[in-house]
């Protein structure tokens, strides 16, 4: 079957195909070539996440990828540095720049991206981090929470101060919590809450992923890849943010001898074709959590259009064009 549907527009891409915009060896011409790669899997518009760092490599990387001037970029995820310092909800961010919540060093970091920092992503329990949640909702900046080991009435209070997405629900997070209560449920229950959830098979099993769905409802969802260096690329070792990370021929993505995971290898349009499998939806509900719905969330709209082949038999978009409006 034949589609023309909008681009994708994905909220949190750490890099790709071999570039790792978290590194300050990276080049805008690496950057732009990975973004070209992107593209191909039908993303037209993006947020290049830079992860947990020192003020000066965050410094570094944010003004590479500036310096493309790349009409995709539509602004930076900022993930950490002010998240749980544990292992586990820590996932693959390094503890040594782990710091507590400062509106000081938020706003250093955004004059260092000149201003284009559009989503945070930061864990309710760090000290000094309601005020500057509150600072960020009067900037028009989006709120996220994520890499986190708060206790559900610390999830509440993220609300109050201005948190309107959950990243990558259900990772970032310890590998046994309590039945009830949690966080996890806390934040499913919130419809103040999107969630985005990283649909690889990997990070989420089929199940989870459709009684998330189910619970925060199509609307509220958002799907994403958190794609790193690896994603386009063989099995084998690379870099994330000067820490290695190993994928597998499953297309898993972790720390050599760590039970955590490290970003994915997924591409959206993967993401899209895996959430109509796992969660018995239609094609056009899927895309639209990974095109409208995150252009929306930002108070955008998608870029472009996507021409593609629906293969229902074997749940997977071949023969995709992505076409200029």
């Amino acid at each position: 079957m034949r589609l023309e549907l909008p681009g994708l527009f994905d909220l949190q891409v750490n890099g790709f195909a071999g570039v790792d915009f978290n590194s300050p060896a990276t080049t805008p011409d690496e950057v732009w070539q990975a973004i070209a790669r992107v593209r191909a899997t039908g993303v037209t518009r993006l947020l290049p996440a830079l992860i947990t760092s020192s003020l000066e490599l965050f410094t570094q990387c944010a003004r590479t990828l500036l310096a493309t001037k790349h009409p995709a970029i539509a602004g930076l995820h900022l993930e950490g540095p002010y998240i749980a310092a544990e292992d586990g909800p820590r996932g693959a961010h390094p503890r040594s720049h782990v710091i507590p919540a400062s509106i000081e060093d938020f706003r250093r970091r955004q004059e260092a991206a000149q201003g284009t920092i559009r989503l945070v992503t930061l864990a309710p329990e760090v000290p000094g981090v309601l005020p500057l949640m509150e600072y960020l909702a009067v900037q028009g900046i989006h709120i996220a929470i994520g890499h986190t080991a708060a206790a559900p009435e610390q999830i509440q209070d993220a609300i109050k101060a201005g948190a309107t997405l959950s990243t990558h629900l259900g990772n970032g997070c310890a590998q046994r919590l309590p039945r009830h209560p949690n966080f996890i449920w806390e934040q499913l229950a919130a419809d103040e809450l999107s969630a985005s959830l990283i649909v690889d098979g990997h990070h989420l099993p089929p199940a989870t992923v459709k009684t998330m769905i189910r619970a925060k409802t199509p609307a509220r969802t958002i799907l994403i890849t958190d794609a790193m260096a690896a994603a386009g690329c063989s099995p084998g070792r690379y870099e994330l943010n000067g820490e290695m990370v190993e994928l597998d021929d499953t297309g898993r993505v972790a720390p050599p001898g760590k039970p955590w995971l490290a970003g994915s290898s997924l591409t959206l349009d993967r993401a899209v074709a895996n959430t109509v499998k796992f969660a018995g939806l239609s094609v056009d509900v899927a895309w639209a959590m990974a095109s409208i719905q995150p252009a929306a969330y930002l108070g955008l709209k998608p870029a472009g259009r996507v021409h593609v082949e629906w293969d229902a038999a074997g749940c997977r978009f071949t023969n995709l064009q992505v076409v200029e409006p």
